[in-house]
């Protein structure tokens, strides 16, 4: 395996840090998880220290997304078994019809914007 240069660091610790938070774990929680220093996680996922292989697979494992995702080997689109698509389901699940009509219709307009960007 190839040394990840920096900026592939910052990629992968961007990665890591928002599959943590949609994990809903705090940096001390995951570092606790994994048997580390909360520091650890936090200079990994600021990109500036490398990780394994090994740490990267136990990472994946945790944050239930797979080592392509956070490698951004993974491609941009989601497919209905993606853990992300899984936990929004599982959120739009807690609100009330009306709050999910609502969020359906900032949807629309996200994407009405972006359409003409």
């Amino acid at each position: 395996m190839k040394k990840p240069q920096p900026k592939q660091r910052e990629a992968i610790g961007v990665r890591l840090r928002e599959a943590r938070k949609l994990a809903g774990l705090s940096q001390g929680q995951a570092a606790h998880l994994l048997d580390m220093h909360r520091p650890t996680v936090s200079e990994i996922e600021a990109g500036n220290r490398r990780v394994s292989a090994e740490e990267l697979s136990r990472f994946a494992k945790m944050y239930d997304v797979s080592v392509a995702f956070l490698t951004g080997d993974a491609p941009e689109t989601l497919t209905t078994d993606d853990p992300k698509l899984q936990l929004a389901a599982r959120e739009l699940q807690k609100l009330k019809p009306q709050e999910v009509d609502k969020l359906l219709r900032i949807l629309s307009a996200m994407r009405a914007s972006e359409q003409k960007s």
